[in-house]
């Protein structure tokens, strides 16, 4: 969807105005206003210098209305995220080693190809870093972004480990090499 400059400029200072309340170095943002049906979608995600990637979604009738709500959102995970700082008092970045992903969920619109039978579609791939932190650590990480899962390697014992949001709401934690029932 085309937005014009007022949308393009209430954008960047919202979310200028939003961060930077809470932290003062520079961040890179993404920003993508989606029209579908009647409904205008609005997705934000905000890369902070410390690694964490905040993520939003807003959606409503008007592009300003969708963003709006979209900030609204993105402001309250800047301030969970700045309170949680000041909680735990984060010591050295952790080192973190690049993985690919990718999402296995579909929409329902994208086509089957003709041997996938049953199988899942494969509708988004993307690379990312698998982090070394402490489960908390990814369990702030999951509640700070609306992804469904945080992979993650565990600081204690170097395992890759997956932090996830349940159907109940509740967050799972899975540790394939069995060190979560030592912990």
């Amino acid at each position: 969807m085309d937005v014009g400059q007022a949308l393009s400029e209430r954008i960047e200072d919202g979310l200028e105005s939003a961060v930077h309340k809470y932290f003062d170095r520079s961040f890179d943002a993404t920003v993508t206003v989606e029209k579908r049906g009647h409904e205008v979608l609005s997705d934000c995600t905000v890369h902070l210098p410390s690694g964490i990637v905040l993520q939003s979604s807003g959606s409503a009738n008007d592009p300003y209305a969708s963003f709006e709500e979209a900030l609204d959102k993105m402001e309250k995970r800047v301030r969970r995220y700045h309170r949680k700082l000041k909680d735990h008092h984060k010591r050295t970045p952790m080192p973190s080693e690049p993985a690919a992903f990718s999402i296995l969920k579909g929409s329902g619109e994208a086509e089957a190809t003709e041997d996938a039978g049953d199988a899942p579609l494969i509708i988004a791939e993307s690379a990312s870093d698998v982090k070394t932190m402490s489960v908390s650590e990814a369990v702030m990480q999951l509640e700070l972004s609306e992804t469904p899962a945080v992979l993650f390697r565990n600081v204690k014992h170097g395992a890759l480990n997956m932090v996830y949001r349940r159907e109940d709401g509740n967050i799972g934690w899975v540790d394939p090499s069995g060190h979560s029932a030592a912990s």
